[in-house]
């Protein structure tokens, strides 16, 4: 079998060492003959510094590498300089060393190509590489920049924000002055920041990040998968003694359902490729590391609602938007927790998203971060032990262990991030059902209103109505304390006179769980639909 290229992300290495590679060229034979300045946005670990490696061997006129490939006989292979700038090995820990490494950065390319450069500052030091560059090989210069937003995103919450922006805003307006000498330009990100010159002054760079053409060009379609993969597949499924349809079927439930034109579902590279070295299904994502930025700002608004309930978008959320003044929907896009379900035309021909979370692994990986967000859960094995406890709880119809555990629960969620309203309450529950292993369904609707929630498994559907009431009322905006069997009943009666679950056949549980102030306790009622009568209460 090939190597899988796990450990690099140069694509002459991938080639040159007969690694795996998935042919993207053609893909990148359309945008460099369709157009000339490209922005990309993809999550972290989606390919992203591949594809500016292969441009770069592309634009270097390295053609023996691309044997076999697409574009091999495509295109007249001509070598043009290259300006390629990775923001992830520049360090931006402050304005200051930000400055120093990126013009020793640029300091390095230019001896490269045997010139010196005597320039005072790094934006001087780009521009005179650029105009250097045209001078001595007589052609235009490619730039190639990975992870544009990086610096960015490192300081979204301290003072060195503002300046970071003025800095990178002077670097890339060098771009736009240097335009005649400019052969290709190709940038990628996570977020579309304003205020950079990237998308208000760099001559209208081409954003593709939804462009039906390129939905493909990071990332693994289904057919690629079995195509490229295939030694890998039938390895797995002897090591995990599955049948190969079957595990099909898992990867895909795993590490499949990103999408960026709500059709062509697409693979995590990175996830996907670990599963095959490894040969057993992990959160791998969850171990590349989260922005704890995102995690900060969804904490600091209790804005769980973004990726418990599925999302309806315009466009507009997709536009570029001012790193000081940050919405979690379009971060949650733009990091991967969240991806394009459907694509619709509204009546006036504008577009409409639907946004939900990918597959299973981003699943376990976003309720995780949250919980320990919400909650500051010291580690992994607390949430699997209490979650295996609860799932049996509920199954076996346990009243007092299912609270004593919602109490477990409750008591890691610090004071200050205890937030006295049904709303809060209902969000930590859709967490926890989620990682128990129910596939719930929120605000589930019937003929007469909604439910708060349904968990659905094998075998078993549960009903869940959730009541709070403040312990103690501290004021008139809050309405008068309720004890715990008070909430249990009212929410329980509700269930029934509402009649949530005449459309669920089999074993229904009625669970009704109520918080007076952090006090938690729930009632249980087991209902067989099938004989419409209680099997126990």
């Amino acid at each position: 079998m090939k190597q899988l290229g796990l450990d690099t992300q140069s694509f002459e290495k991938l080639r040159t060492r007969q690694c795996v590679y998935v042919d993207k060229t053609e893909d990148i034979c359309r945008m460099i003959t369709s157009g000339r300045v490209y922005f990309l946005s993809r999550p972290r670990r989606f390919g992203k510094s591949l594809l500016v490696s292969t441009l770069e061997a592309i634009f270097k006129g390295k053609k023996a590498l691309f044997e076999g490939t697409y574009i091999y006989d495509k295109r007249e292979w001509e070598e043009y300089p290259v300006i390629k700038i990775d923001w992830t090995g520049i360090n931006h820990s402050t304005p200051e060393k930000m400055e120093e490494s990126l013009a020793l950065y640029l300091s390095n390319i230019a001896d490269n190509y045997q010139i010196t450069l005597r320039s005072k500052s790094a934006v001087d030091y780009f521009r005179d590489l650029i105009e250097a560059l045209r001078k001595k090989t007589g052609k235009n210069v490619v730039i190639l920049i990975d992870e544009y937003d990086k610096p960015v995103t490192a300081h979204l919450s301290d003072p060195h924000l503002e300046p970071v922006k003025t800095a990178m805003h002077s670097f890339y307006q060098i771009m736009k002055g240097s335009d005649e000498y400019l052969q290709f330009i190709f940038l990628t990100g996570v977020s579309k920041f304003s205020g950079l010159s990237i998308f208000s002054a760099l001559n209208s760079p081409q954003d593709i990040t939804l462009r039906e053409e390129y939905a493909t060009i990071c990332g693994y379609t289904q057919e690629e998968l079995e195509s490229n993969f295939s030694e890998y597949i039938d390895s797995a499924a002897e090591r995990l003694k599955m049948t190969r349809e079957y595990l099909l079927d898992r990867i895909r439930y795993w590490y499949n359902g990103y999408t960026w034109d709500g059709k062509t579902a697409i693979y995590n590279p990175l996830s996907t490729m670990k599963f095959f070295q490894i040969r057993h299904f992990a959160n791998y994502w969850f171990n590349t590391g989260t922005p704890t930025f995102l995690m900060n700002i969804i904490q600091r608004r209790n804005s769980v609602d973004t990726v418990l309930y599925p999302l309806v978008v315009d466009e507009s959320v997709f536009d570029e938007y001012d790193p000081a003044n940050i919405s979690e929907i379009p971060l949650l896009f733009q990091t991967g927790y969240l991806t394009i379900k459907k694509m619709e035309l509204t009546p006036e021909g504008l577009a409409e998203y639907t946004l939900g979370v990918p597959n299973m692994e981003v699943n376990k990986s976003l309720l995780t971060h949250l919980l320990k967000a919400f909650g500051k859960y010291p580690d992994g094995r607390y949430i699997d032990e209490l979650r295996k406890t609860m799932q049996q709880q509920i199954t076996g119809c346990d009243e007092s262990g299912f609270a004593n555990s919602l109490e477990m629960m409750i008591a890691t969620v610090p004071y200050d991030l205890h937030i006295p309203h049904e709303h809060y309450y209902h969000s930590l529950m859709l967490i926890w059902m989620r990682l128990l292993g129910f596939r719930v369904r929120a605000e589930e609707h019937n003929n007469l209103r909604s439910s708060d929630t349904v968990w659905e498994q094998p075998g078993l559907t549960v009903i869940a109505e959730v009541k709070f009431s403040v312990e103690k009322a501290p004021a008139k905006k809050y309405p008068a304390p309720k004890s715990i069997d008070t909430l249990l009943n009212e929410a329980i009666n509700q269930i029934h006179e509402r009649r949530y679950c005449n459309k669920y056949p089999g074993k229904v549980l009625l669970l009704g769980i109520a918080f007076s102030g952090k006090q938690p306790g729930c009632k249980m009622e087991l209902v067989c639909r099938e004989t419409e009568e209680s099997c126990t209460s």
